[in-house]
């Protein structure tokens, strides 16, 4: 079994992109030597050689969701989907740590270029699936594009259960998703830390609300656990859900109290997923064309999902910390 500082140190040998945010939140490094390791994400491993496949257009790939030429390619017929395109660069290099400010005018370049395969409307503006104009609007807050247009649509197109729904806007659902509900909490609250607009407070916490609603694992029509995707956890997760990355919203997002009710059974999911060597292991990556691998495959200790489960169930073990501290003044 290793110990917590072999774990510790088996995570720090890592990529930029990665070992920043150990030091940040698993080693408690003072800010500037976090922060040093964060702008050599721009520079070195996986945020240096993504920056290197831009194209001169500001895109990837020569797509907004998909790469050029994907549509009616061999490429289509094979699982899963390329995460090659400009949307997806954009969301890794941003949940990275690259700074804004070493794209330069990448969004004025993708508002002159830049369409979406849907309806070959404007990037910047978003189309109709939830999941992606969640990642639009994250991605443009962070780069100083004009969104706010986009924070609306996400008011405007909440479901009457709280949440979002991809498939709502086919008019092939009216309850909200796991998935998509997710993404667009996070997406909103990114815009929100970025942009300081508060206009989409209520919005962002009605869908956390919906999640919580349904113990971040269940379905509302059964009370049944949902499908394995809940509790199978894999990185890079790119739009999925899971028990794991739900939590992670919500430490992020300075939830005070996991340990209540509703967030337990998500959390013992998580701990039940920990190794006894302290590590979690991949579950099976989502298939599709990559420019390069960042985490291990599957059923190797996965260093990403290392780092998340255990500063998730650090935080939910300090808050309970706390409501035994409580209890006993009481």
């Amino acid at each position: 079994m290793a110990t917590d500082g072999e774990v510790l140190a088996w995570l720090l040998d890592s990529d930029p992109a990665l070992r920043w945010q150990v030091e940040r939140d698993l080693a408690h490094a003072p800010p500037e030597t976090w922060q040093a390791t964060r702008r050599r994400v721009a520079t070195e491993g996986f945020g240096a050689r993504l920056l290197a496949e831009q194209d001169a257009d500001g895109q990837w790939a020569g797509g907004a969701f998909f790469p050029a030429g994907f549509f009616g390619s061999a490429e289509a017929d094979e699982p899963g989907q390329p995460w090659v395109a400009t949307t997806w660069a954009l969301k890794d290099l941003r949940e990275w740590g690259v700074d804004a400010s070493v794209l330069g005018d990448t969004a004025v370049r993708l508002a002159a270029n830049s369409r979406w395969e849907y309806d070959d409307l404007p990037y910047w503006g978003g189309e109709i699936d939830v999941c992606i104009n969640s990642f639009t609007l994250a991605s443009g807050a962070w780069l100083g594009a004009d969104v706010s247009g986009l924070a609306n649509w996400f008011v405007t197109h909440r479901l009457d259960d709280g949440g979002w729904n991809c498939e709502a806007e086919e008019g092939n659902s009216t309850r909200s998703s796991f998935h998509s509900t997710l993404n667009a909490a996070r997406g909103l609250l990114a815009y929100e830390r970025y942009t300081g607009d508060t206009s989409v407070h209520d919005a962002r916490q009605g869908g956390e609300e919906y999640l919580l609603s349904r113990r971040l694992l269940f379905r509302a029509s059964t009370g049944e656990p949902v499908g394995g995707f809940a509790t199978e956890f894999v990185a890079p997760n790119r739009w999925r859900y899971s028990a794991l990355a739900a939590l992670d919203h919500f430490r992020d997002a300075g939830e005070r109290n996991p340990s209540a009710p509703r967030m337990t059974e998500a959390v013992a999911a998580v701990r039940a997923a920990r190794q006894p060597d302290g590590r979690w292991l991949q579950a099976k990556p989502l298939p599709g064309r990559t420019w390069f691998d960042v985490d291990a495959p599957a059923g190797e200790p996965s260093k990403w999902l290392t780092l998340v489960g255990t500063r998730v169930l650090d935080w939910a073990d300090a808050a309970a910390l706390a409501d035994d501290d409580l209890a006993s003044v009481e």
